[in-house]
């Protein structure tokens, strides 16, 4: 199946998502705000490596030392009040009405050649649809480079299962447990990954697409989409950002991509809030998403715990 890539920058936000929830994959050329988001987490990575070049630093670290930094230097970025702020810029840039689209904390990614981290906080993600981890259908994805990306360390999109079943683990995963325990352990782990991360089982993911972008650049695409990471195999470690957003109208009217084959259970859309002034969903519409969730787990992660680790 082939995958439409679009580029147009001037489309209202209704119209993006309509496009997004048909397969339709936007590949944003740099635009300001995005370049400017990208600029502040760089900001932070270098100063999180003190002196040491963040591109090259796994060569120079013990892969624990390199987690000791990542760990703080992703939670800092991710609760920064200049994050969201940037992000509402950025989301205002791209035409988002900020009285309805809704947004969760972004969240910053580094992966290292693939022979150094490929777990815990440097996981590299099998193929999978965000619907598996509990997201509604609605959910619109978006992903950002901070230093440019190659055909070797980006992300790959499988398009062959664009609204085709696809055989997966999502029965295995439960949003609020999650929030419990396995948001919270990430660190821990360096060489394998135990976590019921969802992901394609039992064959391959079909015709791979990659979007090689500059920085400044973002791509838009739909939760259902499935995609994963590539494997790094260039020399350099690849750093980006990436968040999620949710229209109201959107979650209300139960809109997006048909759920073929998510099995997950609990919802994510406690973690979404409004753009401009950062309030939850109204409980009424959650509810209708809130689905078999364990009753022992969390229900919004509380970043708090990762202090105690």
């Amino acid at each position: 199946m082939s995958m439409v890539i679009a580029t147009e920058t001037s489309l209202t936000d209704d119209v993006r998502r309509r496009r997004v929830f048909d397969g339709e994959v936007f590949s944003i050329p740099p635009r300001p705000a995005v370049r400017a988001m990208a600029e502040f987490a760089w900001e932070l990575i270098v100063a999180a490596f003190d002196g040491l070049d963040p591109s090259t630093a796994h060569d120079h670290l013990p892969v624990e030392d390199y987690v000791n930094v990542l760990g703080p230097l992703k939670t800092g970025f991710t609760h920064h009040p200049m994050s969201k702020e940037l992000l509402r810029d950025l989301l205002t840039e791209l035409r988002c009405d900020p009285t309805s689209t809704y947004f969760d904390v972004p969240k910053l990614r580094a992966v290292t050649p693939a022979s150094y981290l490929t777990a815990g906080l440097g996981y590299n993600y099998l193929p999978h649809r965000d619907t598996w981890y509990s997201a509604p259908q609605c959910q619109v994805n978006w992903w950002a480079p901070i230093r440019g990306v190659a055909h070797n360390s980006c992300m790959a999109y499988h398009p062959d299962f664009w609204q085709h079943e696809a055989p997966n683990s999502s029965a295995d995963f439960d949003a609020y447990e999650w929030n419990r325990s396995a948001r919270r352990d990430a660190a821990s782990y360096i060489t394998s990954d135990p976590r019921p991360h969802p992901h394609l089982v039992g064959e391959g993911p079909g015709q791979d697409v990659r979007i090689v972008g500059e920085a400044g650049s973002i791509l838009c695409f739909s939760g259902a989409q499935l995609h994963a990471t590539v494997p790094n195999t260039a020399a350099l470690a690849r750093f980006s950002f990436d968040f999620r957003t949710v229209n109201i109208d959107d979650v209300a009217a139960h809109a997006g991509p048909e759920n073929l084959d998510s099995r997950s259970t609990g919802t994510t859309l406690r973690d979404f809030v409004r753009l401009d002034t950062h309030e939850q969903l109204p409980n009424e519409l959650i509810t209708e998403y809130d689905k078999d969730g364990n009753p022992d787990g969390v229900l919004v992660f509380d970043p708090s715990v990762l202090q105690q680790t």
